[in-house]
């Protein structure tokens, strides 16, 4: 599949900025003690960034609790999502979501979720949409190998397969949940061979090769988007830090599995067949490095100029709204 040269750009543009994002976040969140946990996609850059560069604003995804890099590549805005990271009223879901939360319906983003599985059945009801109301556009939802064990999952890829929708499951497969193997946790070794069982296409893609994903992507996005109905994508990839924050992966990963994976790096990948390729010159990429690194320090001051939440709106944005004269005065909240 040919790709033009500004969709390159923006390709290692997302995935340098996903990197980025990863560091500097994570970085941000220990040194100011802010609670919550935070987990880095960092290594995982090539998934996001080539099933998005497939998808537009009027598409779909529904993410998971590892959901910065699906932010980016859908295109929600970086300093609105440090905010969010940082706990400030500018962010995403106003500081109150964090890490886990940040959500825009602009841009089709439909939110991510600390629950596990937890976005696939929110993508799959936004295919329905599409379809009803027949406006072509297509729904992706993203879980990690671990999710690839709920049964919502399951129920969700059996009631996509049965009313044809334009949707693709894309599972992320980066060896562990939290601490769990894969071989340990899977009855089959790949993902996608589950596929078969609700009579779905399944493919299993290297995730660390943008190239690769970006191809694959273009196909089951294409035949969603021609009413062929569902497909399911195992991305095959590998995160560089722990599952939280708080975890140290070196407990049950080897170095020498680190050293391999962290050896064929997507974003290093990515340069070394542009540059090959003489798709793009180094002048140019080096150039983007320089941006995304200016963008991060005018993230970090644009959360760092943002309020903090006021008070009044703790119980905005919820189900229930609470009278602000009732929580002043210490009412206790309905059961």
């Amino acid at each position: 599949m040919e790709i033009g040269r500004d969709r390159l750009l923006w390709m290692y543009r997302t995935m340098v900025t996903i990197r980025r994002f990863e560091e500097r976040g994570v970085y941000e969140v220990g040194a100011r003690h802010i609670s919550g946990a935070v987990h880095s996609s960092a290594g995982e850059e090539a998934s996001p960034t080539g099933i998005c560069a497939n998808l537009t604003d009027k598409d779909y995804i529904a993410s998971t609790h590892r959901g910065h890099g699906h932010c980016i590549a859908k295109g929600v805005d970086v300093k609105r999502m440090m905010a969010e990271l940082l706990a400030r009223h500018r962010g995403t879901n106003h500081g109150k979501g964090g890490s886990m939360h940040m959500a825009d319906m602009s841009k089709g983003m439909l939110g991510a979720n600390g629950i596990v599985g937890g976005g696939v059945p929110l993508a799959v009801g936004a295919a329905l949409t599409a379809k009803v109301k027949g406006t072509n556009s297509v729904a992706v939802a993203f879980f990690g190998d671990g999710g690839a064990n709920q049964g919502v999952v399951h129920e969700s890829m059996n009631l996509a397969s049965i009313w044809k929708l334009p949707v693709i499951f894309a599972c992320e497969n980066n060896l562990y949940a939290e601490s769990t193997p894969v071989e340990y946790a899977l009855s089959v070794y790949n993902v996608s061979d589950r596929a078969a069982a609700y009579s779905m296409p399944g493919v299993t893609v290297d995730g660390q090769d943008v190239f690769a994903v970006y191809e694959a992507a273009g196909e089951v996005v294409q035949r969603a988007r021609e009413g062929k109905g569902p497909s399911l994508l195992e991305v095959r990839t590998f995160r560089y830090y722990g599952h939280t924050t708080f975890d140290n992966p070196r407990t049950y990963r080897t170095e020498e599995e680190e050293k391999y994976w962290r050896g064929r790096d997507p974003i290093v990948l990515f340069r070394k067949r542009a540059t090959e390729d003489k798709l793009l010159t180094e002048e140019e990429m080096n150039a983007i490095d320089k941006e995304v690194d200016k963008l991060m320090e005018d993230a970090v001051k644009f959360a760092d100029d943002s309020p903090i939440p006021p008070a009044e709106e703790l119980y905005a944005d919820v189900y229930e709204s609470y009278p602000l004269e009732a929580l002043k005065r210490g009412a206790s909240m309905p059961a």
